[in-house]
């Protein structure tokens, strides 16, 4: 009981819920989130600036402004224990662990101040907007948070680089503050999502439905962690488009016709790409914009608030394709703030309304990125009627 007291006082005291004007964009993301030291980051497959230059497409686009978008705060140690043991946060202040969890070697010998500045406080801003993100979910219908979704992070343990439980965390939060009780995880990411799985299952939590769709021959191979998902898909190494969007339709709207969600929990990442060296998958830009679609589409019709969550993502082009597929949920009309379109129309030309986006923008704005022309999808509409360049 004293335990369950202390995390109450931790949740009602965290200073993470800063107040957010209306003319603010349910989009979060700070410059702190990105990884740069020394050239460290460099040793990692991992684009460690991603979700910077995601920020940097979405207000060359106009989209969104620095001043309407949503900055979090860092994760303090207090909001972290809400789900993490003190001995977990402790094994953090080891390089050799820190080094383990992110996979880059030279971590182990680097002085501790230098890898929770460098290396860690990234990771708890992240977690700090994933946290936030919940929030303005449940008040505003979605959000996204540029970063976050650590999803081989359990309470007790970190890996693939993945230091905090963030999808954990964000869940006892909504839960506590907001009282919700159901809720559904869609793990698109190409690797399974096996800490918050883990996490589920330690709690004997009946009220989470996982959708787990993941490569069966890569990272974690974690058999236990696998029994708490629901929906399991296990795709074999470069699946493609067809196959891979078929299936997300299918087990999405499955998933939500058998669970009634009280939100959903979308871990969008983006190393499904075709020529990810860790996903080994081969997914299309276009498929991957689609693919997002799909969900946003399944999830808004049924006024279910949605996260969504940016995940793993390997290559230099995945921050590109990600803001594109914002950009697209906007131009289809699943995203929107009015406010946010006022402020900057005030400030400085700005996208039009979704609904007043001419035809031949839609049409010709995948091909405005993309070298090849992607594959017509006739169930997709004008989100994916981009034939022509």
């Amino acid at each position: 009981m004293e335990e369950n007291d202390e995390t109450q006082r931790r949740i009602n005291n965290s200073k993470l819920f800063i107040e957010i004007p209306d003319y603010k964009w349910p989009i979060i993301y700070s410059s702190h989130y990105n990884i740069s030291f020394m050239y460290f980051e460099k040793l990692h497959p991992f684009d460690a600036g991603k979700w910077g230059k995601i920020h940097k497409f979405l207000k060359d686009e106009k989209f969104l402004q620095d001043d309407t978008t949503v900055e979090p705060i860092e994760a303090s140690e207090d909001d972290l224990l809400v789900i993490h043991p003190q001995k977990y946060l402790k094994s953090l202040k080891t390089g050799l662990n820190v080094a383990r969890i992110v996979e880059i070697p030279p971590v182990a010998i680097m002085p501790n101040f230098l890898v929770q500045r460098y290396v860690l406080q990234p990771f708890r801003y992240q977690t700090g907007g994933t946290i936030l993100a919940g929030e303005l979910a449940l008040k505003r219908g979605w959000s996204i948070n540029l970063g976050g979704g650590f999803h081989h992070c359990s309470a007790k343990k970190g890996g693939g680089f993945c230091a905090y439980a963030d999808i954990t965390l964000t869940m006892k939060f909504m839960r506590d503050r907001h009282k919700i009780r159901k809720i559904l995880i869609v793990d698109l990411d190409a690797h399974q999502g096996n800490g918050y799985q883990r996490d589920v299952l330690e709690a004997d939590d009946n009220d989470v439905y996982i959708l787990d769709i993941y490569n069966r021959k890569i990272y974690p191979f974690d058999g236990y962690a696998k029994k708490a998902i629901k929906r399991k898909v296990e795709l074999e190494p470069f699946t493609a488009d067809e196959e891979y969007l078929n299936s997300v339709s299918v087990n999405v709207h499955g998933a939500l016709n058998e669970f009634a969600a009280d939100v959903v929990i979308y871990n969008a990442g983006t190393d499904i790409l075709d020529g990810d060296p860790l996903g080994n998958l081969a997914i299309s830009p276009a498929g991957v914009i689609k693919r997002d679609y799909i969900v946003f589409e399944a999830v808004r019709s049924r006024n279910i608030p949605i996260i969504m969550l940016t995940s793993g993502g390997y290559m230099r082009n995945n921050a590109r394709i990600i803001a594109n597929s914002i950009l697209n949920l906007h131009q289809n009309q699943l995203i929107d703030c009015k406010e946010a379109r006022h402020h900057q129309a005030l400030e400085t030309p700005s996208m039009p309304p979704p609904d007043q986006v001419p035809r031949s923008r839609s049409e010709s704005f995948i091909s405005r990125f993309f070298c090849t022309e992607p594959k017509k999808s006739p169930s997709m509409e004008s989100h994916i009627d981009q034939s022509k360049s």
